[in-house]
């Protein structure tokens, strides 16, 4: 993996789907890193392995995905593929949190070809985890990167990690379809 671009990009080998826990920051970057900054946690029970969690001032965090580098061809890109992105997010039980979800398809130039920003979600204080899914769907050619950036803070303004928890974030393109001739 490239670490030497500001950490943003990534690129490697193809994969119909790229998924992100909670157990570094090392393919993110931190966009927004305030309060008392992003951390990771493990849950005490199987709900969730790990996860990041937001703090009392806003924390975001993004990765841009280079589809060209990841297996992609221009040719597929530019016929439109779906793409899935989810993430899940929950808070604490005794403070709430705002969640906050912003997914571009950027062209080769990095300009904005479709944008999936949901408003700002205020979550109640409540453990249960809550996914969010949107497929995009005829956006049109020139598909080359996707920026999935997410994050939130708490309700409260508490000194520490009592902020929004996101995890489990994917980004899925169905691979391009093989054609055997015999």
């Amino acid at each position: 993996m490239r670490r030497n671009k500001k950490r943003e990009e990534l690129g490697g080998p193809l994969e119909a789907r790229r998924q992100t826990t909670g157990k570094d920051f090392s393919n993110w970057e931190l966009t927004k890193n305030d309060g008392d900054k992003w951390q990771i946690h493990t849950m005490p029970d199987d709900s969730v392995a790990s996860y990041f969690c937001t703090s009392h001032e806003l924390c975001l965090k993004k990765q841009v995905i280079i589809l060209l580098k990841s297996g992609y061809d221009a040719a597929y890109l530019d016929s439109a593929p779906e793409v899935t992105v989810k993430d899940w997010y929950s808070t604490r039980h005794d403070c709430g949190g705002i969640y906050r979800l912003t997914v571009s398809l950027l062209n080769e130039n990095r300009g904005v070809i479709a944008t999936f920003k949901p408003a700002d979600v205020t979550v109640p204080a409540e453990t249960t985890w809550k996914q969010v899914t949107h497929t995009f769907k005829g956006y049109g050619p020139g598909l080359r990167f996707i920026s999935f950036e997410h994050g939130g803070q708490d309700t409260k303004y508490w000194k520490g990690w009592y902020g929004t928890r996101v995890t489990g974030s994917s980004v899925t393109i169905p691979p391009k379809p093989q054609y055997i001739i015999q």
